[in-house]
């Protein structure tokens, strides 16, 4: 039980950020375009990850320059047209209606888009695989996959807590203002993460 509370509130502390993620999921719950499929991939992949590092993959990941690098250019790169995305997003302008989704990406359009945005971001990586894992690690026996269960568990109750505080948002964002506020968040988180995961010398 310490084990996973320990997991519980250290991967709550990493979770629990403004990041490429999180904005992505914040977004999706306000726009209500199959939210709940993005807090569940989300949760899952983070799962995914901090049991792999639990079970010592963050340390062959953390000492290979190569995947470091291939990774980090990769997710700028993401990054930065995703940020382009939000920022022609602002600039057009928009409005939720109050009784209809808004016209926009199919479900496996976003499912896509989700995927990208977390397996793209090398700092999902850091926090889960090297960080968690790393953390977890120091548990003997099936006491590093408690403390895995713990932070996933922190996960899942971040990433859908966030997504239904989007749907509760949404009618904030029946004002163009309040759209267009939300579209430069996520363009600035996009493009500043963009910028602090490429890789230096």
């Amino acid at each position: 039980m310490i084990a996973f509370l320990q997991g519980m509130g250290t991967g709550a502390g990493l979770i629990i950020a403004i990041g490429a993620q999180n904005a992505h999921v914040l977004a999706q719950g306000v726009r209500r375009e199959h939210n709940w499929l993005v807090a569940a991939v989300c949760s899952f992949c983070d799962a995914a990850l901090i049991f792999l590092g639990a079970a010592g993959v963050g340390t062959l990941v953390a000492q290979n320059p190569l995947l470091r690098d291939i990774a980090g250019y990769g997710g700028a790169v993401f990054l930065f047209l995703y940020g382009c995305r939000a920022l022609r997003s602002a600039y057009g302008g928009g409005v939720l209606q109050a009784d209809e989704r808004l016209a926009g990406q199919s479900r496996l359009a976003v499912l896509l888009a989700t995927l990208a945005v977390t397996l793209l971001n090398p700092h999902v990586y850091l926090d889960t695989i090297v960080l968690l894992g790393g953390i977890g690690g120091r548990f003997e026996g099936h006491g590093r996959y408690l403390f895995a269960l713990g932070a996933s568990t922190a996960s899942l109750l971040w990433f859908f807590a966030l997504s239904l505080c989007g749907r509760a948002l949404a009618p904030v964002f029946r004002k163009p203002l309040a759209w267009r506020i939300l579209d430069i968040g996520v363009w600035l988180t996009m493009w500043t993460i963009a910028v602090q995961i490429l890789p230096r010398d």
